[in-house]
């Protein structure tokens, strides 16, 4: 069995993490992840503070193991959902978007393990000094929001910066990106498009149908122009964004292109005016599984990649 420090950090079985998907992650994805063993995320962003406290709940009532959730800190309603983990005592929370520091003498109080999403190994060391107990560095393959970086150098750079444990995510969707992540230091992964195919995920038909049939040019990457850069499924809507992107629409209609569009994706299959969000691996993701097959799957195969490494050192 693969065992990390993440996982006695976590309280986990397997040093597997559901990324926190907005409109997506909610507290049935996270309690089936956290049952199975790894860490299950319910994502803040998309409801009000009644709908997370709720999703936090249903997760509750699924599982005993540790559920987190990921807290977009640019988002308006940040400051409501920081206080309402803390007042649920949710075991993890990982963050984006922001620097947590306001917020963490509070969490550290509720006894939560703060681990936020970092693009770099500058605001690695800047989440470590604040007071993280690890930090998750995303590279640019990963879908949403998205930074320069890509995963494979990223992920060394970011374990050679600080002493905390790293996860390692974007471009990771099974067994070998895990075998791969631990050898360049990180302690762990984080999936998010994998999840996307899960039985329990509650996305539109469509949606999954759109992930499982990608390809590995199934992705497009807009929204660089206003400093909101994103990865998605190539569909009518973000074809039609990249088009007019860099054309003279004004920066205000851009915006309203894109206001919305996550939800209309995620919530109603909408493929002319949704944003379906999806990583570089969806390529790789070609059958619904429930998330415990999705998890043991990823970590078998991982140690068969660990254990048969052995035989390309000669004697």
């Amino acid at each position: 069995m693969i065992r990390t420090p993440l996982c006695a950090l976590c309280g986990i079985t397997y040093p597997v993490f559901q990324g926190g998907m907005a409109h997506i992650s909610d507290g049935r994805l996270a309690a089936a992840v956290s049952e199975a063993g790894g860490l299950g995320i319910i994502s803040a962003a998309g409801g009000g503070s009644g709908d997370l406290r709720e999703e936090i709940r249903i997760a509750r009532s699924l599982t005993k193991a540790p559920v987190g959730v990921n807290i977009m800190l640019q988002s308006p309603s940040a400051r409501e959902a920081a206080a309402i983990v803390a007042e649920e005592r949710v075991e993890v929370v990982t963050t984006g978007a922001g620097n947590p520091s306001e917020y963490m003498k509070a969490w550290l109080e509720a006894g939560i393990v703060v681990i936020p999403v970092v693009a770099s190994a500058a605001l690695a060391k800047m989440m470590e000094r604040a007071g993280a107990a690890a930090v998750i560095a995303e590279g640019g393959e990963s879908g949403g929001h998205i930074g320069e970086a890509a995963t494979m150098p990223l992920i060394p750079q970011v374990v050679d910066a600080v002493k905390i444990p790293v996860v390692a995510a974007g471009g990771i969707g099974d067994g070998r990106g895990l075998a791969a992540s631990l050898m360049l230091g990180a302690a762990g992964v984080q999936m998010g498009t994998r999840f996307l195919a899960a039985k329990e995920c509650g996305i539109p038909q469509h949606y999954k149908d759109l992930v499982l049939k990608a390809s590995d040019t199934s992705t497009i990457v807009t929204g660089r122009r206003l400093g909101h850069t994103v990865r998605s499924l190539k569909t009518p809507y973000s074809r039609h964004y990249a088009q007019v992107e860099y054309t003279d629409i004004s920066d205000e209609e851009l915006e309203a292109l894109g206001t919305g569009s996550l939800r209309k994706a995620a919530k109603l299959g909408d493929e002319k005016g949704g944003c379906y969000l999806a990583g570089q691996i969806a390529g790789m993701v070609k059958e619904e599984q429930t998330a415990r097959e999705i998890i043991e799957e990823v970590v078998r195969e991982a140690e068969e990649a660990l254990r048969g490494a052995s035989r390309l050192i000669a004697d």
